[in-house]
């Protein structure tokens, strides 16, 4: 199959996704979502000036970039168009699938004029700088590769509407549970174990995988005592070896692991403490209202669901390094937020969309390969995938295709047929 054809067939698949994000939204929306998310998958950027020359179009590129400009700022496009992911994904959460959500962050060190820049701490540079916070939820289940992105979010603590970090945890919990219902097992790392967190999860009857400080404390046999205490005096009857691979080496971990089962001082419902010893000084403690046995496979799952989120790390910085995240260059609050959904949109089609019907899975294949990366395809295949498409895309040069009855999230979509 040449280019050509991929291409073709491409920018068709683009138009049935974009229509099913924009199936709410009236006919000028709708051709804007179609051309960023085209534009986006084109040319690997979220800054508007490289999408609107994906578009080609006849006019000067400061008029369309105008246009773009404008469409972007329409408040609450972003919610919008993150309920309509969420609610194409949630068919792929089932009761133990997990829900992982993750705190992250963009810096922008010389911006000066983006509204409402924050305080953000910079992890790759272990440094305090200017930015905004990022809320990222990613379902995956454990021990598999396949990731399904549901949720993102950028907010700043120094915008009038912020209230809390908690409150946008919360938020992201709440918008996914509200296509998911009860599905999903939620994993969250430190930071999760604050009350004004553990208490809604729990009044919710979330089931949930929560990493603990040990300076938390439970009740064990009727007396208060700290997690660290409990969680080193705890059996660990059960035994595995771990690899992970840091910075393409591999570090291998023998770790110990058994549970206690304990209560907390303001709730009535018994939970569940895995211990886990080799990853450290400290003993790795995850809560969970999920009943616990003497069962090591059941042990394991909780353990692996919770190294799960290692893999979701690299999903992550896919999302910023092959869309150039922290390179987004729009000025206002609302034009930021909006883009980080359109950017959620873009990463699903690539990790999701592509695979989700046999015939896709053969063009995704086509753009796998097109890719053509030096150390061949890396077993994290999304960066392999949006390289591809953007290389397709950027070599038919022809922009999006704006076929009505592909723009209108119509129920019924066209299959193409290969030769």
């Amino acid at each position: 199959m040449s280019v050509a054809q991929i291409g073709s067939r491409l920018r068709e698949k683009v138009a049935d996704f974009s229509g099913i994000l924009s199936k709410g939204f009236g006919k000028v929306e709708r051709r804007f979502i179609h051309e960023v998310l085209y534009g986006v998958q084109a040319r690997q950027s979220v800054r508007l000036s490289e999408i609107a020359r994906s578009l080609n179009e006849t006019i000067p590129l400061k008029k369309t970039m105008e246009r773009l400009s404008t469409r972007l700022g329409r408040k609450k496009m972003g919610e919008e168009i993150t309920n309509c992911v969420i609610e194409e994904g949630a068919s792929r959460v089932g009761k133990d699938t997990l829900l992982i959500l993750d705190p992250t962050d963009i810096t922008k060190p010389y911006a000066k004029k983006m509204e409402y820049l924050a305080d953000v701490r910079d992890a790759s540079e272990d440094t305090i700088g200017k930015g905004y916070w990022m809320i990222e939820v990613i379902a995956a289940e454990a021990g598999e590769r396949e990731v399904t992105p549901l949720y993102q979010s950028l907010y700043s603590q120094e915008a009038p509407e912020f209230d809390s970090e908690n409150s946008e945890i919360l938020d992201a919990v709440g918008a996914v549970a509200k296509h998911t219902g009860t599905n999903g097992v939620w994993v969250i790392d430190r930071g999760g174990d604050r009350l004004k967190l553990l208490k809604p999860l729990l009044e919710a009857q979330r089931r949930f995988i929560i990493r603990m400080r040990g300076d938390r404390h439970a009740l064990y046999r009727g007396r208060e005592r700290s997690m660290l205490e409990l969680a080193r005096a705890c059996p660990l009857p059960y035994a595995e070896r771990i690899v992970k691979e840091v910075k393409g080496k591999e570090v291998v971990y023998n770790v110990q692991y058994g549970f206690r089962k304990i209560k907390l001082s303001w709730c009535t419902k018994p939970l569940y403490l895995l211990v886990v010893t080799g990853f450290g000084e400290k003993p790795l403690m995850l809560l969970t209202p999920i009943e616990l046995k003497k069962k090591r496979s059941l042990l394991w799952w909780v353990l692996e669901s919770y190294l799960t989120r290692w893999r979701i790390e690299e999903t992550i910085r896919f999302i910023k390094q092959s869309y150039d995240l922290e390179d987004i260059r729009v000025l206002t609050y609302d034009r930021l937020q909006n883009m980080m959904a359109l950017v959620l949109a873009a990463v699903y089609f690539a990790a999701v969309y592509l695979g989700t019907q046999p015939k896709l899975e053969i063009m995704a294949t086509h753009i796998l390969k097109a890719a053509k990366r030096i150390f061949g395809i890396p077993d994290f295949r999304y960066y392999a995938l949006a390289d591809g498409i953007g290389q397709i895309l950027n070599r038919i040069d022809k922009g999006p295709r704006m076929d009505k009855s592909r723009c209108q999230g119509s129920a019924q979509l066209l299959l193409f047929e290969f030769d």
